[in-house]
């Protein structure tokens, strides 16, 4: 099987009141247990690239990772562009084969990122590939996203219409109080699902995507603290706030923290029960299984995509 687009994935989880994982990738070890996870959930599937993961581990490694997946899973694979933030990044990722790429051109004001994204648009869908846009901006700090308290925003559902119409775009990211990075609630985190409602209201069918969704379970950041870190104690989103939305109209969930922090504790962890070993086999092989222990579990209990292929 190819890799896919989004589109049918989208029709499917909208219709069904799920939602698709967009699991951020970055090494081989990352993308299997990601992959076995899904694998043995029978769940549709997004391996979705940053731009610090294609300067980390070189686009063309990246390319032939995720194509291998394709070939040893049978999975339905969309390959996605996480942030793309100019028209140039866009191209150049629907020239290596992405199947989708999203443009963020959320820090521009309403017009230019209508201009910007209709130019996306129209390049991305003579060859194939679907967009995915921001309105509003998401606060916290993730790879090249670095967005203030002072300078996020939620969405306004005022303009969505407006926006979907003249660029055209696939689907829609937007902003109901979630945050990027694992650690952001000092209070309780609180998600804006009167916002989420309107612009459902005003998009019927429309899928709607949720960046900053981190949700990191307490054993991987009490793991942390007890291996070697001082990790803050801040909250990410409740799981049951999640899957609410992806009973709505939230049809794709971003989620990459819990990943960094599942192998970042047992690293850690097996480091401190072995300090003599070197060899790397010996420790990634670990972080492998509970990337897939993590990607099993949002899938069963926070997307709702388990047996949906």
């Amino acid at each position: 099987m190819p890799l896919v687009t989004s589109k049918e994935m989208f029709k499917k989880a909208y219709a069904g009141g799920y939602a698709i994982g967009a699991f951020n990738v970055n090494n081989m070890e990352v993308i299997q247990g990601i992959v076995e996870a899904a694998k043995e959930e029978r769940a549709p599937l997004i391996l979705q690239v940053s731009a610090g993961a294609r300067k980390y581990s070189n686009p063309i490694y990246l390319n032939r990772l995720v194509q291998a997946a394709v070939e040893d899973s049978g999975l339905p694979i969309c390959l996605h562009l996480d942030h793309g933030d100019t028209f140039e990044v866009c191209k150049d990722c629907i020239e290596r084969g992405f199947t989708s790429v999203m443009i963020d051109a959320s820090h521009h004001s309403f017009a230019e990122n209508i201009k910007i994204t209709k130019n996306v648009v129209d390049y991305a869908h003579d060859r194939g590939v679907v967009v995915e846009a921001e309105l509003g901006r998401l606060a916290g700090i993730e790879d090249a996203v670095n967005v203030s308290d002072a300078d996020a925003q939620y969405t306004d559902p005022a303009q969505v219409q407006e926006f979907v119409a003249k660029t055209g775009v696939d689907s829609l990211a937007i902003a109901i109080g979630t945050s990027h990075g694992a650690f952001k609630f000092k209070g309780e985190a609180k998600l804006r699902f009167d916002i989420l409602e309107e612009i459902s209201r005003l998009l019927p069918g429309f899928p709607i995507v949720l960046h900053g969704a981190s949700s990191v379970p307490q054993y991987l950041t009490e793991m942390i603290n007890q291996y070697g870190g001082n990790m803050p104690g801040a909250k990410g989103i409740p799981e049951e706030m999640l899957r609410q939305a992806a009973s709505m109209a939230v049809c794709k969930i971003n989620i990459d923290s819990d990943l960094r922090m599942a192998v970042t504790a047992t690293v850690r962890k097996y480091f401190n029960d072995n300090p003599s070993h070197f060899d790397p086999r010996q420790y990634l092989g670990p972080a492998r299984q509970a990337i897939k222990e993590i990607v099993k579990h949002k899938i069963v209990n926070v997307l709702g995509c388990s047996n949906k292929i």
